[in-house]
């Protein structure tokens, strides 16, 4: 499931903030060695560019001094305009001989200069479609969004090995905590700051996945310029806490309007997903990432009653032990749905 070798630092560098978790593989699962999240200011990273890698580099830095981190071998993610996933149908064909023809093959689907991704693919074998035909997931990563990544790592002192997708990662992590049914699709949807990772599963199959420019950012800049206040008014109101001179209902229908974009983009999605597949639909919605939080924890109830769709909010250290001298129970409840990507690409070996 996710491969051989060390366990790596999962490291998400998000629009908000950068986390960072260390597990370790026990007899009974996974243990919890070590978990920051370090703030970055507004504007450091917007649309997954980064704007300012110092502020980065001394976060990640940060993290690795107050955790007493001592692994250097890191797995990170990336998502955006700059990722492109698709799944596709090509004539059968070995793995060797795909290996030697995929770049041809991808150029019919990647909107980019082939020679500016890099590219890596799966074999969907159990979805097999026909004798002379069979699906692979394709995956296209600008090369150097991967660079400026992996070379901020660098700079922080740490070695990059593996390279994964936000929501293969969110993937990797809902498996450990919830297990996979092929009678289920289920919808795991990560919103942070500035993305919104959609990535829709049956069993280990990937279904549909999209990355939209939507996010808790959106809710904090409505917020700051109907109300006319400050960026951290904004990010308060945002988490349901009271602010002096707004009205809690004038907060709420701002909110409120925000929230209907959300669903209105998530459900094209699923109305896409509808129209280009044989399952009946969605049978349940995971939602993680630092916007689940959001109209004081009832974003979950408010995309369940638009979508009509059971839509839980997810726990990626579910199944994962912690001690709990070292680590605040409460604390660990307030951040882990933030820490999706991370606990995910924490699961990788390299």
């Amino acid at each position: 499931m996710f491969g051989k070798g060390k366990q790596l630092i999962g490291l998400d560098i998000g629009t908000s903030a950068v986390k960072m978790v260390v597990l370790k593989e026990q007899m009974k699962g996974f243990s919890l060695q070590a978990l920051g999240y370090e703030p970055l200011p507004p504007e450091v990273i917007v649309d997954g560019a980064i704007m300012d890698s110092a502020i980065v580099v001394d976060a990640i830095q940060k993290i690795v001094k107050d955790q007493k981190i001592r692994r250097k071998n890191v797995a990170l993610s990336v998502s955006g305009h700059s990722v492109i996933v698709k799944k596709i149908t090509l004539p059968k064909m070995s793995q060797e001989e795909l290996d030697e023809s995929i770049h041809w093959e991808a150029e019919q689907y990647i909107p980019f200069d082939i020679d500016d991704v890099n590219i890596d693919f799966h074999i969907l074998e159990e979805q097999n479609i026909g004798g002379n035909e069979m699906e692979v997931i394709l995956v296209a990563v600008k090369k150097d969004k991967v660079n400026d990544y992996t070379n901020l790592v660098r700079q922080a002192g740490l070695t990059p090995l593996v390279v994964d997708v936000d929501g293969f990662a969110i993937g990797n992590q809902f498996e450990l905590n919830y297990g996979l049914d092929s009678d289920r699709v289920i919808a795991l949807i990560d919103i942070g700051a500035g993305v919104m990772n959609i990535n829709i599963v049956q069993g280990r199959q990937h279904m549909l996945y999209r990355d939209i420019s939507i996010g808790g950012n959106q809710f904090t800049d409505a917020i700051q310029k109907e109300l006319n206040v400050s960026y951290h008014q904004a990010e308060s109101i945002k988490r349901g806490e009271d602010v002096e001179g707004v009205s809690r209902d004038v907060a709420d229908d701002i909110i409120n309007s925000v929230a209907e974009d959300l669903s209105h983009e998530i459900q094209r999605s699923f109305d896409y997903f509808k129209a280009t597949s044989s399952t009946s639909g969605i049978d349940q919605v995971v939602l993680t990432g630092g916007c689940s939080k959001t109209r004081r924890g009832d974003i979950a109830g408010f995309l369940s009653e638009r979508l009509g769709v059971e839509v839980i909010v997810g726990n990626p250290l579910r199944n994962v032990s912690f001690n709990q001298k070292k680590f605040d129970p409460v604390m660990i409840e307030e951040i882990a749905p933030m820490c999706a990507v991370a606990v995910g690409l924490a699961l990788r070996r390299g």
